[in-house]
């Protein structure tokens, strides 16, 4: 996930040579049944959640029942060099093969998961998984301290300052899953992969925070598992606001400290006493921080 490169560091007016670590980026070309699907801009590292979180959010499939197989490829998309750069998800027999519109270029960068969309109305996807009936609760205080757990669990970060996260928590704060990657959406994706795999969808009573800014996209993937709750430490757009007030997402921006701004959704950030902490409650465990699934997955 790292490298080195050599640096000129100037620090008033003297120079010093050294090496400094960079986060990587590689493409990753998508399969579907040995078709090619996508290419992103990614950070290597959890690429079989990552591919069949895209394939989620983008409404390919629903549940770990409609993916047979993930794996990598022996070929790739740039040369020898960078074999391992190719992923080739199988779905099961029933599960319908996506076809590629003419008018969706699937081709993403590490800083845009929709760039190519034909259209607003190509990319508002319907959703299995509806979230406005969602009673989660979740305290003033406890999504104040939600960044640091963040940060806390961003290991790469400390090494390259290079990189965006996403958090799965529970309603009392309980990290659940934590992945880092350049691109804020392929982080996101690789979260939501990791719940599919583990057959964790739809995702209620969860709340997901970023480490950017909540865009169209991230409101949109959210929706797609079931994520009642989207939480960012910068600013959300006009259509990241629009889009979660129409399927009744809450909506949290500029989280930092103990100041916030609730744009959709605000019955659900309630007073310490109000709040739903239990973490043990909504089924999910404590382990997944960073760390692998269960072997079952």
């Amino acid at each position: 996930m790292t490298d080195r490169r050599p640096t000129v560091r100037i620090v008033d007016d003297r120079e010093s040579h050294r090496p400094d670590t960079l986060v990587v980026e590689e493409p990753l070309e998508i399969r579907v049944d040995a078709s090619p699907l996508a290419v992103t801009m990614r950070t290597p590292g959890d690429d079989v959640d990552l591919a069949v979180g895209f394939l989620c959010t983008e409404g390919v499939v629903r549940n770990r029942d409609d993916v047979r197989t993930a794996r990598h490829c022996s070929g790739n998309v740039v040369g020898e060099a960078n074999a391992g750069n190719v992923l080739d998800v199988t779905l099961a027999p029933d599960t319908p093969v996506p076809s590629v519109d003419p008018t969706r270029n699937f081709y993403t960068t590490s800083s845009c998961g929709l760039c190519g969309k034909a259209s607003i109305d190509a990319v508002r996807t319907r959703t299995a998984y509806p979230v406005a009936d969602d009673d989660l609760r979740v305290s003033v205080e406890t999504l104040a301290a939600l960044p640091d757990r963040l940060r806390e669990a961003q290991r790469i970060f400390d090494r390259t300052g290079g990189l965006h996260a996403a958090g799965l928590f529970a309603p009392g704060g309980a990290a659940w899953c934590v992945r880092e990657d350049v691109g804020r959406h392929n982080a996101v994706d690789k979260v939501i992969g990791w719940a599919l795999r583990n057959d964790r969808l739809p995702l209620r009573g969860s709340v997901l925070l970023v480490s950017g800014r909540a865009s169209f996209e991230l409101v949109q993937k959210a929706s797609m598992a079931g994520i009642p709750m989207l939480a960012a430490v910068s600013a959300p757009s006009t259509l990241a606001v629009d889009l979660a007030a129409e399927v009744g997402m809450t909506l949290v921006g500029f989280l930092r400290g103990n100041r916030m701004n609730v744009y959709t959704g605000a019955e659900r950030v309630v007073a310490d006493h109000e709040s739903t902490p239990s973490d043990v409650e909504v089924g999910v465990g404590r382990q997944a921080v960073g760390g692998r699934p269960p072997a079952s997955a």
